[in-house]
């Protein structure tokens, strides 16, 4: 059923360069409803970017960026984001539970510190993602998979509406995408948000039911099974990818 609330994210007129390289060129991308997104390209497509201008991470040349109607800052805590791993540092001195904790932070305030309830969210973020028995555990002794799944449990513990996650998928093992893709789902059928960079093109028309094809510009944006096709994939990636009609017949 339609109704009057404001689009969870539109991005209007965005361009974003590093220098004097432009990385996102006139980025217009409305999200109205609930939905779980991927925004897939080549390297160097500013996908990364894309969600760092959602998020009021790196400064905007042109346009704007509304998330539920409002600036990021005013809705800041009804979002959360899960970096890529290279990003991290992992040498610092901070264990499993420190970091999960670290996503209650946002809705205590300046003056408040963690209680009771805010240590039982984060055990069970931890337990969600099978990171039981790695409490203590410094962050740069997991593995990648594991290091992964803690900001996923950060993420988890801030109970947002609306996730951004830059390939959470990336160089994971087989039992991490499981937990991760199941998390995904379960997110979505909560009634979140969930905008994914994503890598795998084969597993998009599994499991996600819309897809951003993001090239500097957006090449085609909307449910999977419209814009997840062969015409748009070689559109998006210049025809290179000798994966592309096979991943445009998995939409059929």
């Amino acid at each position: 059923m339609k109704t009057n609330a404001p689009a969870i994210l539109d991005v209007h007129d965005v361009t974003v360069a590093y220098g004097r390289q432009p990385v996102l060129w006139d980025v217009d991308w409305t999200l109205p409803e609930p939905a779980l997104v991927a925004i897939v390209g080549p390297n160097g497509a500013g996908k990364s970017t894309l969600l760092k201008a959602i998020l009021g991470l790196v400064p905007l040349l042109t346009g704007e960026v509304r998330l539920f109607g409002e600036p990021i800052d005013r809705v800041r805590r009804r979002l959360a984001y899960v970096p890529q791993r290279e990003s991290v540092d992992w040498d610092f001195p901070a264990t499993v539970s420190d970091v999960v904790l670290m996503g209650t932070y946002g809705r205590l305030g300046w003056f408040r510190r963690p209680g009771r309830a805010e240590r039982q969210l984060a055990q069970r973020c931890i337990e969600r993602l099978g990171l039981t028995g790695l409490e203590n555990r410094q962050i740069g002794e997991l593995s990648g998979g594991q290091q992964q799944r803690v900001f996923l449990a950060r993420a988890l513990a801030q109970q947002a509406e609306l996730y951004l996650m830059d390939e959470p998928l990336a160089g994971v093992d087989a039992a991490t995408e499981r937990i991760v893709l199941s998390l995904l789902q379960e997110l979505r059928q909560q009634g979140r948000t969930l905008i994914v960079v994503h890598h795998d093109l084969r597993t998009v028309p599994e499991w996600f039911e819309q897809v951003v094809l993001l090239n500097m510009r957006i090449i085609a944006a909307g449910p999977t099974r419209e814009v997840f096709t062969p015409e748009n994939l070689s559109k998006t990636y210049g025809g290179r990818l000798v994966i592309l009609e096979q991943a445009g017949r998995l939409v059929h």
